[in-house]
């Protein structure tokens, strides 16, 4: 790797960590934690690349990207963020950055992709936006899983190109709400956003009146795999009537689409036709360290609405992050709605959560037994894991999942045991130290050290 980069980040562990590999890689790198300080490096004429943090003591780095575009059009800037939010990754999008990572990144990831801007000229940049954010933070689509990053990159990839998009994934994972963060922060925002059922297009002219109202703005037809035959037939001969300028085509299905297809009960024609770029959303199950962020933002949403604040005690805290979820964001927003109704104390406890979730579909809150074996505790954990999925397979990846589903509380316990100190840490595990450390970096765990007596 060749070139000068400039690193800008309030954090000096960062600065340090970014300076040191970037140097090994062969780089030369100027760190600061000052945004001004980084505009004048850019203005100047200094660096290749550009790695900055958004929130800084003088400034927003986002906020400066469109300087330093002003400034050096082909200058490549990647982001790095705290704020994991869809937000941060179209607002990076649409300050054309090069690319976006959250905090704590995977530091060899970063690496690539600072080769890779290095070696490309810039991207193409997207359209620019006008106007304000609109109700960014009243968007639930919080988290920073690789499953969830993943689908904000790939939203504001797709928010301003001309391709039908279908988003698909389980009832009550948000589906529709990606529809509309699409068509709210796009160049279309100010244009109808249309919600087609089948009732609309039952009528003869059904069709041509979802066109009249939609104008050049977004269609979006909702589930779309419940369509019967006829309404099928319709959106097809609708779609292949479109001239320019036409709406934005958007679709949503919680139905595999592809069996739906090889039953006979879907036309492929209209499958195509729609599904020009697939947005799969994760469930719940698959991003199970983003429920801690997604109760927190439902509970602050309640007390803004005027209920009083209540926040989970870990214990409760715990108890959502293993629940299996069948229904997805929305049961686990109702949740937190009733424990902010019911409940009194400011805490909210463990058992309030198990008396509000009471006993899910598949069985009951899990439960250890008595002198079980872990083993067997574990084959009860994943034999309802399967059976929650109703006959269907979970996911794939399923293997690394559950890996990291036993890893984290393993190396947590271990490192509580040992008060933090890593090299006992490792020894306990049976693990080389340098191993620990990733895993500590990419699992994402606090590390504190205190003396512990066992």
């Amino acid at each position: 790797m060749d070139g000068t980069v400039l690193v800008a980040d309030d954090d000096r562990t960062i600065r340090t960590v970014l300076t040191q590999a970037l140097t090994r890689a062969g780089c030369r790198v100027h760190a600061t934690s000052s945004l001004v300080t980084l505009k004048r490096w850019v203005e100047e004429g200094r660096g290749d690349l550009v790695i900055s943090d958004v929130v800084m003591p003088d400034g927003n780095g986002l906020e400066a990207l469109p300087e330093i575009s002003d400034m050096r059009p082909d200058l490549p800037v990647i982001v790095i963020s705290a704020q994991n939010t869809i937000m941060t990754a179209i607002q990076a999008a649409e300050a054309e950055a090069f690319d976006y990572l959250p905090k704590p990144f995977d530091l060899p990831d970063l690496m690539k992709r600072a080769s890779k801007a290095l070696e490309r000229k810039r991207m193409r940049p997207t359209a620019p936006r006008e106007g304000g954010e609109g109700g960014g933070d009243d968007l639930p689509l919080v988290g920073r899983t690789p499953a969830m990053q993943a689908l904000y990159k790939l939203v504001a990839r797709v928010m301003n190109t001309e391709l039908p998009v279908m988003i698909t994934g389980e009832s009550g994972t948000g589906k529709s709400l990606i529809a509309r963060a699409i068509h709210d922060f796009s160049d279309r925002r100010n244009l109808p956003f249309v919600v087609v059922t089948p009732d609309d297009l039952g009528p003869i002219d059904g069709p041509a009146q979802v066109l009249s109202r939609a104008g050049q703005g977004t269609i979006l037809f909702d589930e779309v795999g419940d369509l019967d035959d006829e309404a099928q037939a319709r959106v097809t001969r609708m779609l292949d009537s479109l001239t320019d300028p036409a709406p934005r085509i958007l679709s949503t299905s919680q139905l595999d689409m592809q069996q739906k297809i090889d039953q006979g009960a879907f036309r492929q024609d209209l499958f195509y036709r729609l599904g020009g770029v697939t947005i799969p959303v994760p469930s719940l199950r698959e991003r199970l360290e983003d429920i801690p962020a997604l109760a927190e933002h439902f509970l602050t949403r309640a007390e803004r609405d005027g209920l009083s604040p209540r926040r989970l005690s870990d214990a409760a805290a715990e108890v959502l992050r293993t629940y299996p979820w069948p229904g997805n964001v929305r049961q686990l927003e109702n949740t937190v709605q009733r424990l902010m109704v019911t409940g009194a104390e400011e805490e909210i406890t463990r058992a309030e959560v198990e008396a509000t979730l009471g006993a899910p579909s598949g069985g009951v809150l899990p439960q250890a037994v008595e002198g079980e074996k872990l083993s067997a505790s574990v084959a009860r954990h994943l034999q309802r894991y399967f059976d929650l999925h109703g006959g269907t397979l979970p996911p794939p990846g399923l293997y690394q999942r559950i890996l990291r589903e036993i890893e984290l509380p393993l190396i947590e316990i271990a490192l509580d045991a040992t008060g933090g100190n890593q090299a006992k840490c490792a020894d306990l595990l049976g693990i080389n130290r340098n191993t620990l450390r990733k895993k500590i970096t990419d699992l994402g765990i606090e590390v504190t050290r205190r003396r512990k007596l066992m």
